[in-house]
């Protein structure tokens, strides 16, 4: 634990789309939390996964009392695919940080024509008129990188956690991982956590 209790409210919203994990990251960072003796308060929607439709998490540090998020009110966005990251900005408070994966997964829409997938520079220049902090993570090497491209979204809490924004640090996380997570596949999330930090 490295920040003194005003520095600990903190909100924080991710988006994703179903089977990346970003419920398991909500749970690990969740975990991470409670390891480092804040309050903590989560909400999930839940989305067409089985389709790969959006799934959105909001994670609320440090004493509040609901897991509702509106519009403007998060700290920090993390977005495990770059479209939707874009789709949850309205969620980010002006100067928050965004934390997103690169990696694009097309919905069905664009894969049947019907739509267009932005370019990343088109995305990254729409988030940072909001944002004041942002980093892209080419999540899926990473986590291929660690044994398993799963663990890609590990690799993306490395950094946010690398980034001195959360308030706790890395060794909370590795605690929340060895503790939380199935003992096969530890190994590559802690690994990619390192890589993720690195990055």
């Amino acid at each position: 634990m490295k920040k003194n209790a005003a520095q600990r409210r903190l909100r924080i919203y991710f988006t994703g789309v179903g089977g990346q994990g970003a419920l398991t990251a909500t749970s690990l960072l969740a975990h991470a939390a409670l390891t480092a003796g804040l309050g903590v308060v989560a909400g999930e929607v839940h989305g067409m996964a089985q389709r790969g439709g959006v799934v959105e998490s909001a994670l609320l540090l440090g004493g509040w009392r609901s897991p509702r998020l509106d519009f403007g009110e998060a700290d920090v966005l993390l977005g495990f695919e770059p479209l939707e990251t874009l789709r949850g900005l309205p969620y980010l408070k002006p100067g928050g940080a965004v934390f997103s994966s690169s990696d694009p997964l097309p919905p069905l829409s664009v894969s049947l024509g019907a739509a267009r997938y932005p370019d990343l520079a088109e995305i990254e220049a729409e988030i940072r008129q909001t944002a004041g902090r942002h980093r892209f993570l080419p999540c899926r090497k990473l986590g291929l990188a660690a044994g398993s491209a799963q663990s890609g979204n590990t690799a993306l809490l490395g950094a946010v956690c690398a980034a001195d924004i959360l308030p706790f640090g890395l060794e909370e996380l590795q605690s929340a991982i060895r503790y939380f997570l199935p003992a096969r596949i530890q190994e590559a999330n802690l690994k990619a956590l390192s890589l993720g930090a690195e990055a």
